[in-house]
């Protein structure tokens, strides 16, 4: 979203939310559209397509549930990939890479658990460093972006939103503008990793809270693990988002762009702070670099990883945002996230394709998914999916790119056609970013993602 930054010698670049645009969001009154306070609309929205594959937008129904809100999903469902369903309680093998199916019940892992690091048990506890960052010092995303909510009506501007006249899958928001964010970043540094030397890290997602979520269970196993050599001492980033959530806002300006844009500020504004500030050395070996994410920052991960494969190897995300999310709508790119693993469901039209240093005109078939167009990367990912994740929230994009289990079902069939090192768990019983789900899975995740790097 912002101007090429030089990063190892290389010229990096993505989509730029440019001044022009950030001026005409200025000038949009903020008074003009306010939406009523909706809520989250979790069912097939009215006007859909649901007759019609053949036609523009059409969303598939067949085998959903839809007496709950969200629907609920069946594994079997054909659309979706061939999976092995495990005994309830127990999860995939160490290593086992595929499709699985878990649940309905979830336990927790004792590694995820704050009992599992007491002094009784003899695992170490490591340091937190914290400070904080405003993007009025930023370069990649200095101005921020605001939008106007309804007082404590939370995404009432996106909830309220109509679509663009000529085409469904582009949301018009028209209450944001630029303004200032501040977040917290916090560094957790094991026990077991040496002062001065070079260690490995994961950075995550909707961070940045001491005693946040995932950041509290995410330190806890890393301690847990670590004592049990089932990972490498590693360091852990959680970086907050930018602020809000969705279409307009600045977290999902950073999170939900199809772009090198967010890894690059992390890479150039973050990581020296955090050497900075905690005295750590990080690892320049891609293989050493891990992302992780919850929905739309589950998303940024795999796009972390995507456009910078030189820079990190490892991804692992629950409830990943792999759907049409990305704002402003870029025309180059009408299916967003969804665009990885599936084609824009609207009319087949010329083609453009987004590449890391531009967006260029191709002569590829039209709706060829960014996976499946490009050769395979060194990229090794994790990511779950809940049966009663979010299903089109927003009522008026009903544009076919908004069922997460779908989604990721989609990018489990892609990363198994190119030959991808993947392991997608499907969870029953599981909302959206489940909390059971990721406590009785993220030391098994953790395991599996760092699987082949040297463990002392």
């Amino acid at each position: 979203m912002k101007p090429s930054v030089m990063l190892s010698g290389a010229v990096l670049s993505g989509p730029v939310l440019s001044g022009a645009v950030l001026s005409l969001l200025c000038l949009a009154s903020p008074a003009l559209a306010q939406p009523a306070c909706t809520p989250n609309n979790g069912a097939v929205p009215p006007g859909a397509n649901t007759t019609d594959p053949a036609a523009p937008f059409f969303i598939d129904t067949a085998g959903l549930d839809l007496s709950t809100v969200p629907p609920t999903r069946d594994p079997t469902n054909p659309r979706y990939v061939k999976a092995t369903e495990l005994p309830d309680g127990t999860l995939p093998a160490a290593g086992a890479e595929g499709n699985f199916i878990i649940g309905p019940t979830h336990r927790a892992a004792p590694e995820t658990t704050a009992q599992g690091t007491t002094a009784k048990d003899g695992v170490p506890h490591g340091k937190l460093y914290s400070f904080t960052l405003s993007s009025a010092d930023s370069v990649i995303y200095n101005p921020g972006l605001i939008r106007d909510d309804l007082p404590n009506c939370r995404n009432s501007s996106v909830n309220g939103a109509a679509t663009a006249p000529d085409d469904r899958s582009n949301l018009v928001v028209t209450t944001s503008h630029p303004g200032v964010w501040k977040r917290t970043i916090d560094v957790y540094v094991p026990a077991q990793v040496a002062p001065g030397s070079e260690a490995p890290f994961i950075v995550f997602g909707d961070g940045g809270e001491t005693g946040s979520y995932p950041g509290r269970d995410l330190f806890n196993t890393i301690d847990n693990l670590v004592a049990q050599r089932r990972i490498p001492p590693m360091i852990a980033i959680g970086i907050a988002a930018g602020g809000q959530d969705a279409q307009g806002s600045e977290r999902g300006r950073e999170y939900d762009a199809v772009s090198g844009a967010y890894a690059e500020w992390v890479e150039r504004e973050v990581l020296p702070l955090v050497e900075k500030t905690s005295g750590a050395r990080l690892t320049r070996n891609p293989d050493g670099r891990a992302t992780m994410g919850i929905s739309s920052s589950g998303a940024a991960a795999f796009t972390m990883a995507w456009f910078h494969p030189e820079l990190y190897h490892r991804v692992l995300a629950y409830s990943p945002t792999m759907i049409n999310q990305q704002w402003p709508h870029d025309p180059a790119l009408r299916g967003g996230a969804w665009e990885y693993h599936g084609p824009w469901t609207g009319k087949p039209g010329p083609r453009l394709s987004v590449a890391v240093n531009a967006v260029t005109p191709t002569d590829e078939a039209a709706g060829t998914p960014l996976i499946a167009a490009a050769a395979p990367k060194p990229i090794r990912v994790w990511f779950e999916v809940g049966d009663r994740d979010l299903f089109y929230p927003v009522a008026s994009l009903a544009d076919g790119m908004h069922d997460w289990v779908l989604a990721s079902e989609g990018m489990a069939k892609v990363l198994a056609d190119k030959g991808y090192h993947y392991q997608f768990v499907f969870a029953r019983n599981a909302v959206h970013v489940d909390r059971p789900t990721v406590a009785q899975t993220l030391p098994a995740a953790l395991e599996w993602v760092w699987k082949g790097y040297p463990t002392p």
